[in-house]
Order: structure tokens, then sequence, then C-alpha cells
């Protein structure tokens, strides 16, 4: 029996340089994440595809970027700073018309696109979990333009889609071009999809957990690997426009609290039963989505609706970061970040349902934190002396790892978009744990699962 172990290890892929093994007869394959590379081999020609994905993916992200703001300074005159105050310094007409000019514009392209291009795949996750990992480059690069162009716009969905898009049809080509196997593409599109994602966001390590736990599913060491590697490339090329700070600034290094590990358990199953009800929502609004010529009207109304409750919240333009960020330095009345924890979740999911094709990453990121922050208001009065960002952080961090079914990937955005939080890590592991759990038990799906087209599209 030792024999075999001995015999496999030998022929492990990639093989040992060292071909005697240890005194003990053991094989290193035995250590469970440390095993072979199975159908994806990593070979030199895998690397050398990879490498140059990770530059592609970004300076892939700079670009969609620069789009986005180009759109935010045509709609909102918004160069740097809060894209919050730039909307709030426009009239309120101003904020309907542009908002209605976005909905025509995505309305019209989608349109093209979809009627077009129907038979080119532009869906990374479904190309990843029921298909070969293929996708088109161009009707990639069109889809992710238009999305960031109404992003700027006002769009209520989040940025990260065109760019891991992005890095995933990078992946794509690359396959093609230095011919890898069906497995290695499927790698390959998933790790250019993680760095897409970590470049925008500046989050190396929570961009490899993503594709670890969320695009690929393993944290085997062949997966892990490649992951970190293509984040890291692609987060550092993203340098050259993006910052290399953190995505939220200035957040306090709010201190641990027995209050807040009491309240944590409270707010991971209050946490667990929204995201249940959110990703729900998102769902059902993905599968019954206006398409075809109702998306030509369909999606102008829908943006003018959010545009004029914009007149009042304008925090709901845009993907939600600032609202998120005034969660998270303690800023808001109750009342005011309770409106916006039950008005975010419906306009994302009107503007998706209009047709829109976005992300949902930082909008369910804004409806953990602005729930924590009224959750935690609320347990103030009971039990005083914790911050309202600490609550915050901690609802933050739960729902997304209980959306997206990958707590580790959770926790860690949360730490690296922030810079901070580390002493808050016990009670944001415990509500994220209990978050998690729920909505593993009650539903299983995630924000990205529950928005697979049908089998039969």
């Amino acid at each position: 029996m030792r024999r075999g172990r001995d015999q496999s290890e030998r022929q492990r892929v990639p093989a040992p340089l060292i071909r005697r093994r240890i005194a003990s007869g053991r094989g290193a394959i035995e250590q469970p994440n440390a095993t072979p590379d199975g159908d994806a081999a990593l070979t030199p020609r895998f690397w050398l595809a990879l490498v140059i994905t990770g530059v592609a993916t970004g300076l892939l992200g700079d670009l969609m970027m620069a789009v986005l703001r180009l759109f935010e300074y045509i709609g909102y005159g918004h160069r740097a700073g809060s894209y919050q105050a730039a909307v709030e310094a426009v009239g309120g007409v101003r904020r309907v018309l542009v908002l209605v000019v976005a909905g025509m514009i995505g309305a019209v392209g989608w349109y093209l696109i979809r009627s077009r291009l129907r038979h080119e795949h532009a869906e990374i996750d479904d190309a990843l979990w029921r298909g070969d990992g293929r996708l088109s480059f161009r009707r990639s690069i069109l889809t992710s333009t238009l999305s960031e162009m109404v992003i700027g716009l006002g769009a209520s969905i989040g940025r990260e889609a065109a760019p891991k898009l992005m890095g995933g049809a990078a992946g794509s080509s690359m396959a093609d071009r230095f011919g890898l196997t069906p497995a290695q593409r499927r790698l390959l599109v998933a790790c250019g999809g993680g760095a897409g994602f970590a470049a925008v966001y500046n989050v190396p390590l929570g961009g490899a957990l993503f594709v670890a736990e969320v695009l690929y599913g393993s944290l085997a060491l062949p997966v892990v690997l490649p992951a970190l590697a293509t984040t890291f490339i692609a987060t550092v090329t993203a340098w050259l426009t993006l910052p290399s700070g953190a995505t939220y600034v200035d957040v306090p290094l709010y201190r641990d609290s027995g209050s807040l590990i009491t309240w944590s358990a409270v707010a991971g199953i209050l946490m667990g039963l929204l995201a249940v009800g959110y990703v729900r929502l998102i769902g059902w609004v993905s599968h019954h989505r206006a398409s075809g010529r109702t998306m030509l009207w369909a999606m102008p109304v829908v943006f003018a609706g959010v545009g004029v409750l914009g007149i009042w919240f304008p925090q709901l333009f845009g993907n939600g970061k600032d609202m998120a960020h005034q969660a998270f330095l303690g800023v808001g009345s109750l009342g005011l970040l309770f409106a916006f924890a039950a008005l975010k979740p419906i306009a994302t999911a009107a503007t998706l349902g209009s047709g829109g094709a976005g992300g949902v990453f930082t909008p369910f990121l804004s409806a953990g934190a602005v729930l924590g922050a009224v959750l935690g208001i609320v347990w103030s009065h009971l039990w005083p002396g914790t911050p309202v960002g600490a609550y915050a952080l901690v609802g933050a961090a739960a729902m997304l790892g209980a959306s997206m079914q990958a707590p580790l990937a959770g926790l860690v955005l949360v730490l690296e978009l922030t810079h901070g939080a580390f002493d808050l890590v016990p009670p944001m592991v415990i509500a994220t744990v209990l978050a998690t759990i729920l909505v593993r038990q009650i539903d299983g799906y995630s924000m990205y699962s529950a928005r697979l087209p049908r089998r039969d599209e």
C-alpha cells in the first residue's frame, strides 16, 4: 500500500524535483489542499497565459473605470471626491433627466447587443459553472462599456461586473491563443474574473478568495496559487491610473467590545434572513427582466422613477459606495439610514429588472452597512458605548459573506476595502458565520447563482 502511495506521489503533476521521499516515506500530497494539478495542469504555457491575462485585466480595469469617470463627469461634473456630493450639487430636474437619458442609452444599447450578438456568450458565472468557460470578447467589451456608462450617469447597479467580465474574457482569449485545454481555460477565466474584481477595488487577497470560493469553488493549492498571482498582477497593473489605497478612506480603527460581540450574534441572524429575501428578489427580477422591445420603454421609465427618488435621496444614484462610506463613518440619522436600507435594494432590483446589466456587490455591501448601522443605533439605546460605524462594518461583512455564500471572501474584502477593522474580526466572524449558515440552510442561493439564466436559454 505504501509503495502505491509513493508511486502516485512521484507521478503527480507537477513532478517533484526531489525524487527521494522524506524518511517517513509519506507523500506530500497527503496534505488535503496540496493536490496534484488535475486536469488544469499548471504548465509553463499556462503560467505565461496567466501573466498576460493579469496584465491585460489590469489595463482593462483601468479602461472600464475611465469610462465610468468620464460619464460621471458628463452627467454631474464629478471629477474627484464624493460622487454623491456631485449629484447633490445639480438640481433635481437634471438628476431625473440624466437618468432618463441613461435609461434610453442602456435600453437601445443592450437591445442591439442582445439581438445582434445573441449567440455570443458574455455571462462569466454561467460560462464557468455550466459551460466550458468560453466568452466572446466582442460582446463582453460592448456590454461592459455600456454598463459603466449608465452607472456613471447614475444607474443603481454595481461597477464590478464589467471588470470581472473583461478579466474573464481576457482569460478566454488567452486560452485560445495559447491552445490551453478546456480545464485550463476554466481556471484561467476564473482567475481573470477575480483579477478584474480585485483590480478596480484594490483587493488582491479578497479577489483571490473570490476566485477560490465563488468562481471556481476550491481552496486547493493548484487553484489558490494562480488566483493569487493573477489578482496581484492585475491590481499592480491597475495602479497606473487607479489609487493604491483603500476604497473607503478615513474609516476609524474601531475597537471590539462586549456589546458589539453580543449584538453580532443577533445581527447575524437578522442579516441572514434579510440576505435570503434580497437574493430571492434579485433572482426574481433577473428571471423576469424586460427583454426585446419591452426594454426600450421599460428601462427609461424605471430609470426615471429612480431619478425621482433621487431628488430626495441622491445616495441611490450609482453603486451605493458613498452610502456605505457614510455608514462606516457613523454619519446619518436612524430615519435616513433606514430609508437607504429599504430603497437601495429596490432601486437595484428595479434597474436589473428593466433589463440593465451590472453588478450587485457594492449594492449588497451598502445594504449590509446601513442595516448594521440601523440595528446598531437601536442596540445602543439598550447597551451604549459602541460607535455606529463599527456596527456598519460588521453588518457589511455578514451581508457579503451570506449573500455570496463565501464567508472568507466576505470578511477579507471588508478588511481590504477599508484597510482597517482588524480589531472587529471576532464580531465580524460571529455575524458572518451565523448569517451564512442561515442562508445556506434556508435557501442556499447566492447573489450570483440566483441570477443564472434558465437552462434552456
